[in-house]
């Protein structure tokens, strides 16, 4: 633990410096909703990043196969599916900050259904409450990722989330520590224990000590949640209209706005391969670890590795662009990276291999904060609807790390993951490089709008 709280302190200081950088360039009236949001994100950060961990926990807990414990970031990642166009109705009525603080008590519920049913040992009702979870942060994050992308420049968008983004991986590096000092205690003899287990009575008696672990961390989590949420309907977070700040010249209807911006659409699956590929680095990199005979006292540390990575790859995203580079071309050459990385792992073994995983967080910082603004670009009023839609593209999250978990009990593990990524980092390349164009002119002001149908 001595190494992990020197490297947690040493992120702390570069993250600090980081966070003090970008506000040197934020004016004053936007300092404020600045790190109100970034807040938010910190929260998004340690509560999805904690999926990694519960994949092992719930394997565990409730005596699972891989599959069955890949159901963990499909139920949380599918509520972003359901819920994320319906959030942007709910934020049509509410505003921004009314369905921040909505979000925040929706979440809140779910902890503490997780929590409870978990406790019991009844999965279904810990997924349901990890469903939850992710619709509460569905709402949460179809109102906080357009509000920072246009509470300033667009073009400047993916510096402003990447500023966002060092709250939030530095919490995802933070989470897998925390859930695995108070939960994960005594992992390898734990499984030992259970093997050995004198009677079904016994085994099931460990079980449900094991389980019982998680009650209180969630209990104390629900509640901060609340609280939190009743500091965002209190505070000064202004509301902010999207049609005043992400003009359209064209103002018809919202489904004739979609069909005349293919731009978005090849976002939205530019989007869903993205989330697949980073769930798939940082949950799926213990189990991907696993493969290899790595010892879970190791390999439930993996998922802070990635985020590492991902966090040192927000500073880079942070100091170059717009400066040296544009947010579209650094997309482009992220999914470069990623594509070597993968070719890099499938042809490498053991730690090294595991290593070339975790590096992916470095390709993967940067796309979230390039896609998000380059798809909604142009959309005026209908931008919570563009942002829903790209929500919604969370559900790759869901799908692709369960396609890696079924794959993989059919062919070599390391192949499995690079059928996944590499397609995937390969249609990142084209949307960075061109897929962002399609169907945007330059207007004479040098600047991308939506092209009329």
């Amino acid at each position: 633990m001595t190494t992990v709280t020197i490297l947690l302190a040493v992120l702390a200081v570069v993250s600090l410096g980081a966070v003090a950088f970008a506000a040197r360039g934020t004016s004053s009236g936007h300092l404020g909703p600045a790190i109100t949001i970034g807040v938010l994100f910190f929260i998004f950060g340690f509560v999805t990043w904690l999926n990694g961990p519960l994949i092992t926990f719930v394997k565990l807990a409730f005596d699972l196969d891989d599959v069955n414990a890949f159901l963990v970031p499909m139920a949380f990642y599918l509520s972003y599916f359901f819920l994320a166009l319906p959030s942007a109705a709910v934020l049509r009525k509410t505003g921004m900050k009314r369905g921040m603080a909505l979000g925040l008590l929706v979440m809140a519920a779910g902890a503490v259904l997780f929590g409870q049913f978990t406790t019991v040992r009844y999965y279904p009702g810990a997924l349901a409450g990890l469903f939850v979870i992710g619709s509460g942060l569905a709402l949460l994050q179809t109102a906080s990722n357009p509000y920072i992308s246009i509470v300033g420049p667009i073009d400047s968008a993916a510096q402003r989330i990447a500023f966002m983004g060092i709250c939030n991986k530095f919490a995802g590096v933070l989470a897998p520590v925390v859930f695995g000092a108070l939960v994960l205690r005594g992992l390898d003899g734990f499984d030992a224990r259970v093997k050995a287990a004198e009677s079904p009575e016994v085994r099931e008696g460990l079980l449900n000590a094991f389980a019982s672990q998680v009650y209180w961390p969630y209990m104390i989590m629900a509640a901060l949640l609340a609280v939190l949420a009743v500091w965002i309907a209190r505070s000064q977070l202004p509301d902010i209209a999207s049609e005043a700040v992400n003009e359209r010249a064209d103002d018809g209807s919202s489904v004739r706005t979609m069909l005349a911006s293919p731009h978005l659409w090849l976002g939205v699956v530019c989007l869903f391969l993205y989330v697949g590929v980073e769930v798939m680095a940082g949950d799926a990199i213990g189990i991907y670890g696993e493969g290899f005979g790595l010892p879970l006292s190791e390999t439930r540390l993996f998922t802070s590795y990635t985020l590492v990575a991902m966090l040192l790859g927000y500073i880079a995203g942070l100091l170059v662009i717009p400066r040296f580079i544009s947010q579209q071309s650094y997309l482009a050459l992220s999914a470069l990276l990623g594509v070597v990385l993968s070719i890099g792992a499938v042809m490498t073994s053991g730690f090294t291999s595991v290593a070339f995983i975790a590096a992916l967080g470095f390709a993967n910082a940067m796309m979230w904060p390039a896609i998000f603004p380059l798809a909604i670009r142009g959309l005026g009023k209908h931008t919570e609807t563009g942002s829903a839609l790209l929500i919604m593209a969370i559900a790759g999250g869901a799908l692709l790390p369960y396609a890696f978990a079924v794959l993989k009990q059919h062919i070599d593990f390391q192949l499995a993951y690079a059928a996944l990524a590499i397609p995937s980092y390969l249609f990142i390349l084209y949307y960075g490089a061109r897929g962002y164009r399609v169907g945007l002119s330059a207007n004479p002001q040098g600047r991308l709008s939506a092209t009329e149908v």
